[in-house]
């Protein structure tokens, strides 16, 4: 509809100007959102896999394992890390094992109820010193494509 609108050579008077001006204007919008959408489709990316195997307190890795304090500022590289403040708490999930040992995986939030939403990632596990033991970590599962899946 709007092609056959637009499909116009003469612009000698008023209304043809208008219409001129409108099919510019949709036409620049459409080639906007022709730019945006690929952008926004390849949002989630998959990651390389940091081990194939990691520890949980149970099958869906879903129970804290353990609550740890950062020692120190962590500014991650990628986004499968989780950046950490000094002092923040970290509650772990998942102890990486293999060629990931060095990893764990846990969430973190700001030091009020509310700064920001939890967010969750690995993180290296020599920055954080263990503050409270909640439940072993005796229960291997394989990890997926999605525990390194950037978002």
């Amino acid at each position: 509809m709007w092609g056959l609108l637009c499909q116009h050579t003469d612009t000698t008077n008023l209304a043809e100007k208008k219409m001129e001006k409108f099919c510019a204007g949709w036409w620049s919008l459409l080639g906007l959102c022709g730019l945006l959408l690929p952008m926004m489709a390849q949002a989630g990316r998959e990651m390389p896999s940091l081990s194939d195997m990691k520890m949980c307190a149970d099958a869906e890795c879903s129970h804290p394992i353990l609550i740890a304090r950062a020692r120190q500022d962590y500014y991650p590289q990628d986004c499968r890390f989780i950046p950490l403040r000094q002092g923040q708490l970290v509650y772990v999930y998942a102890m990486l094992k293999d060629r990931g040992s060095l990893f764990w995986a846990g969430s973190v939030q700001g030091s009020y109820y509310g700064e920001q939403e939890a967010r969750l990632g690995h993180f290296p596990n020599d920055l954080v010193e263990e503050t409270h033991a909640l439940m072993p970590a005796e229960v291997e599962v394989k990890t997926t494509k999605y525990d390194f899946y950037c978002y």
